[in-house]
Formats: structure tokens, sequence, C-alpha cells
């Protein structure tokens, strides 16, 4: 979904390209989900709903932006700073457990996000990477407290639900934005690819949601490394954005990390048990 929308951002603009995607998401996440409803979410579950879409459009403008001016592997990269901060706010937040093993694990694979930066760190990008760099490291610093609504979300509203409201209140948001910035209708030939967007981002929230309904903020945050290795190949092939020594060593991390956070034998806790 990152390549799809890096290719909008360059050619209509971040916030329009946010805008028409999230409208195009309603309609989808809207089919699914209204038909089915058996009445609106309760008070609290809205405000939850609402809490998140407002975060998720700082947080998505932020990424989106970045990613219009730096390479998507070294975008993704600076983003994974996000499930280790995330580790540790769901102990405080959710009084999860984090074990050893998930933390070695996450240090294993943020190294591998080191190894990335500093070959990344070593090319001269210019002014406007580097801005974008900034960006991309607040973005990440906003989705670990997503990560952790998410968590929350989750135990309280389906998928359907939650995939519909992220949609409505972040066009919601975006439309308020029509006042301060323009963003006119796309051209014709970038609907294929907006459609496109809003199915891969319309299945991502449903299936993140499922996800986090039956497992620890904490372990799902590691398991979010292997998006890098689709960032290298989307970037080399789309972009033509080459990947170094510097990332070939770093993904090599980042996948033991992975694998040793799946490896983990720990028991689901009684919340886990009832949530499935």
């Amino acid at each position: 979904m990152d390549a799809v929308m890096k290719g909008l951002v360059l050619a209509i603009g971040t916030i329009a390209t946010m805008f028409w995607r999230n409208l195009t998401g309603i309609f989808l996440s809207g089919a699914l989900y209204l038909p089915k409803r058996k009445g609106w979410p309760e008070r609290s579950t809205m405000r939850i709903h609402l809490a998140r879409g407002i975060l998720s459009t700082g947080m998505g403008f932020l990424f989106f932006w970045g990613i219009g001016r730096v390479p998507l592997a070294q975008a993704v990269a600076l983003a994974f700073i996000a499930p280790l901060i995330a580790l540790y706010l769901a102990s405080i937040m959710l009084h999860e457990k984090v074990g050893p093993k998930t933390v070695g694990a996450s240090v294993v694979a943020f190294g591998g996000v080191v190894v990335i930066f500093v070959g990344q760190a070593q090319a001269d990008l210019g002014r406007e990477a580097l801005i974008g760099s900034a960006a991309i490291l607040v973005s990440a610093a906003l989705y670990a407290l997503n990560i952790i609504i998410m968590r929350r979300q989750a135990l309280v509203a389906d998928p359907m639900e939650i995939t519909f409201f992220q949609s409505v209140i972040v066009t919601a948001v975006l439309l308020a934005a029509m006042a301060v910035f323009d963003f006119p209708v796309p051209p014709l030939a970038q609907w294929p690819w907006i459609l496109f967007a809003a199915a891969l981002a319309v299945s991502s929230m449903l299936l993140l949601s499922w996800a986090y309904a039956r497992a620890e903020a904490s372990y799902l945050a590691a398991t979010e490394y292997t998006a890098f290795l689709w960032a290298v190949l989307f970037g080399w092939l789309f972009f033509q954005e080459s990947v170094s020594p510097f990332t070939l060593a770093g993904a090599v991390l980042i996948v033991a990390g992975c694998l040793l956070a799946a490896r983990m034998p720990e028991e689901a806790s009684p919340k886990l048990e009832a949530a499935t």
C-alpha cells in the first residue's frame, strides 16, 4: 500500500491522496458494515473511534508526505521505531506483559533498522529528504500510540465497524482542511490507483483489527518489521530506488528478529481468550 500511496503523493499531493482514498474507503467499508450493523456504537466506543481517526489523520499525513521525499525502504525503516515505543506503551497503558524474548526480538530487528539508516545517511539525499525523514519519525511516534488505541478499539468493536468509522472520521478531518488547502478532483488516470489504495487500506484495517483482538500489541508490534522487505522490493521495482549492502544486511537482522518473536511460546492471557 505504501508504494501505491507514494506514487499517488508524487502525482496529486499528500492531502488530496489521503482525502480521495478515504472517501472511496467509506463506500467500500460501508458496503460491508452498514447492511449488517445491529445499531450504532456506544458513546465510549465512539470516543475511541474519534481519537484513533484524528490521530491517524496526523500520523498518515506526516508519513505519506515523508515517503514522497525519501526512498521507500528508508521511510519504512525509520517508522520501525514505532513498534519499539509501542512495546512499552502496551506495558504501561494496557498492563500487557513484555517478556524478555519480545524485547530481545525487537532489539535484534531494530539493530537491522540502525544498519540501514547508517547506510542511507551516507547518501546525499538533500534537505527535502532530511525534512521528510523528520516527518516520518514524528509519524512513527504517533503510530506507537495508534497501536495501543488499535488494541483497545479491537476489544470493543468488530473489524468492519472500525474500518468504516476510521474512513469516515479521517475523511471528515481532511474535508475541514479544504478550507485552507485546495485539492481538486484527480485526473481520470489516477482513479484506478485511488480505488486500489482504498481497497488495500480497507483490507489492511480489517485484518489488523481482527489480529489485535486476538493477540497482545507487544507481540504483534514486532511482526510489523516484515513490511521492510516489501518496501525494498517495491521501492526498487516501481521507483528505481537502489538497495545498498547496508539495506541487505539490515534486512537479515530484521527477519531474524521477526522469526524470534514469532516463535515465542507464551500463554494467552485470560483477556485474549475471552476475545477469541
